[in-house]
């Protein structure tokens, strides 16, 4: 079987039930690990539809769609902060299609997607448990960098120079 990677509507529901994966698992790892518990369902519910993508939609974003076999598999997100800055935004890979080369072709074509929208450059943050990403970052050429932005829950940040 192979990868297939395109772009997305950021309201579809393949879309959707990619987000409500990725959310789900980052959250519940959080909660895990701090507070021994996964996420409240109201909270995880109200997250999920306080942050449904829209920034990921033309002209100032996309967000691309992994298909493994046909199968919605993954996805990554690019939204441009400004003229030559894209944010690197959802990167996930279901657990059961991982280590099957998914996540590695998703940079690379949100990177390519990136450029398409005019960046010279992508940033993104992570956290410290999520090591598997931070990891795959730094494999792919992004450095570890002072923080960008303040969110809550980022420990670490990154930046890519993008080559044309």
């Amino acid at each position: 079987m192979n990868w297939t990677i395109a772009p997305e509507p950021f309201d579809s529901s393949v879309a959707a039930a990619l987000w409500r994966a990725y959310y789900t698992e980052v959250s519940d790892r959080w909660y895990l690990l701090h507070e021994g518990h996964p996420t409240d369902p109201e909270e995880l519910e109200r997250e999920i539809a306080a942050t449904p993508g829209a920034e990921f939609q033309a002209p100032g974003g996309v967000l691309l769609v992994a298909r493994y076999g046909g199968d919605p598999g993954g996805m990554a997100g690019v939204r441009m902060l400004d003229a030559t800055t894209g944010e690197l935004k959802r990167v996930f890979v279901r657990e059961r299609l991982r280590g099957r080369g998914g996540a590695a072709l998703l940079l690379t074509a949100a990177e390519e997607a990136a450029r398409g929208l005019g960046a010279e450059r992508l940033i993104l943050d992570t956290r410290g448990d999520l090591v598997e990403a931070r990891a795959l970052y730094a494999r792919h050429g992004y450095e570890e960098t002072e923080p960008h932005n303040d969110e809550t829950y980022a420990d670490h940040w990154f930046t890519k120079k993008l080559t044309r």
